[in-house]
């Protein structure tokens, strides 16, 4: 079965950087979306950046463009998401995702559009 597991996150200090990995096992699917989401307490899940398979096209939230940058290594079959000039506003936990052949499309910001999940990976950034 398919497995996302993330790790990278940490605590730093505002201006700092991070880079979260996420890592796929099980999980083939070529035409498919990989993105990063973020939640903190009382807010609703949000893409953060996403990246298509098949042409590695990326979004990004309006929020972190100029700052992260995602990527995908084929050979690793991992997801990485480069955080630069972090803010406490990132704080947050953040979540690996991966559509799959079957499901609903719902746009690529939507939660609901993402068949596999990770456990998260806690980000945390202090002023």
């Amino acid at each position: 079965q398919v497995q996302l597991v993330e790790s990278g996150g940490d605590s730093v200090q505002a201006g700092g950087s991070l880079r979260l990995s996420c890592a796929a096992s099980g999980y083939s699917y070529n035409r498919g979306y990989m993105a990063w989401f973020r939640q903190s307490p009382g807010k609703e899940r949000e893409m953060v950046a996403s990246i298509y398979r098949g042409t590695g096209s990326t979004n990004y939230a309006d929020s972190v463009k100029g700052r992260f940058t995602v990527s995908h290594d084929n050979t690793k079959n991992t997801l990485y998401l480069q955080m630069n000039s972090l803010n406490p506003e990132d704080t947050a936990m953040y979540y690996c995702a991966a559509t799959g052949p079957s499901g609903g499309w719902y746009g690529v910001r939507n939660p609901d559009s993402y068949n596999y999940w990770g456990q998260g990976t806690q980000v945390t950034v202090s002023s």
